[in-house]
């Protein structure tokens, strides 16, 4: 059972909050929670493991226990990898909500493998299989479904939330390429999620050797994906969370000030709350 270094102080914020249009929690790693000014509620690849050590190591606090909310309308994933679809962390979370979860195909086929219905006492009702250009409205959200580039992941999609307030993306882990720039193109994006991290060396999954690795994105390739998103305001994630993978945001803003995107850079730490 996980169990959480910050009690549930976190979740007991979310659910008393209320937001004037949309505010947004950094859960750590690529986490966040949305929730909008009617009340609707989404998680977006809440994780609450702490890795495979040695290979992968937690270097952050475990923020809630997955059993600890009591208001999830749905659970998003934007790729299969274990720290974005992880049983312990969302199963939970969505047998104590009755929170829908959407995914792409492979992350969907994760949830099957590992028999999500019957570790968690779900219904198969819950889950969504979503695919790029399709649209889910939940409450006050328009939840758009876009394409990714994750050269490590087998089905990434990214996600544009639109609200009154504004819009909102989250990238997955994906790097900067032509999905980004056409998305750039037909959204009016205020405030855009994506991952950075650092390259470093770390164990082979089969062989167990130190081995050069790079999942996200480097610091000019970040800004080439904020540039092509045509950002207002760029959130950093990820850089927090592994051992030999950790970045320091405050680096990019060398990397990104003489560009007419991102014209925010918007850095926060784990259980910080922004608005849109």
């Amino acid at each position: 059972m996980i169990a959480s270094d910050w009690g549930d102080w976190l979740p007991r914020e979310v659910e008393t909050a209320d937001p004037d249009g949309l505010d947004i929690w950094y859960l750590g790693c690529n986490g966040f929670v949305l929730k909008a000014d009617d009340g609707t509620t989404v998680y977006i690849d809440p994780y609450l493991g702490t890795g495979d050590p040695p290979r992968t190591v937690r270097m952050i606090p475990v923020p809630f226990d997955p059993d600890a909310p009591d208001e999830c309308d749905a659970v998003l994933a934007t790729h299969e990898h274990t720290d974005h679809v992880h049983g312990p962390s969302q199963g939970a979370l969505m047998r104590e909500t009755g929170a829908a979860f959407y995914g792409p195909s492979a992350s969907i086929a994760v949830t099957q493998e590992e028999g999500w219905v019957e570790e968690y006492d779900l219904r198969a009702e819950q889950f969504h299989d979503v695919a790029e250009g399709q649209t889910v409205e939940l409450g006050s959200l328009t939840i758009h479904v876009e394409p990714a580039h994750d050269p490590d992941a087998e089905h990434p999609v990214s996600y544009v939330i639109e609200h009154d307030a504004g819009t909102f993306f989250h990238g997955g882990d994906a790097r900067p390429s032509e999905h980004f720039a056409d998305i750039g193109e037909r959204y009016d994006i205020d405030l855009g999620v994506l991952a950075f991290g650092s390259t470093g060396m770390i164990p082979d999954k089969e062989t167990g050797e130190p081995t050069l690795t790079t999942w996200y994105s480097d610091e000019n390739m970040i800004a080439e994906a904020a540039r092509q998103l045509e950002l207002d305001r760029l959130l950093p994630s990820h850089w927090d969370m592994w051992r030999g993978m950790t970045a320091d945001p405050t680096a990019l803003r060398h990397h990104i000030r003489s560009f007419d995107a991102p014209r925010t850079l918007e850095l926060v730490e784990i259980g910080d709350r922004v608005s849109l």
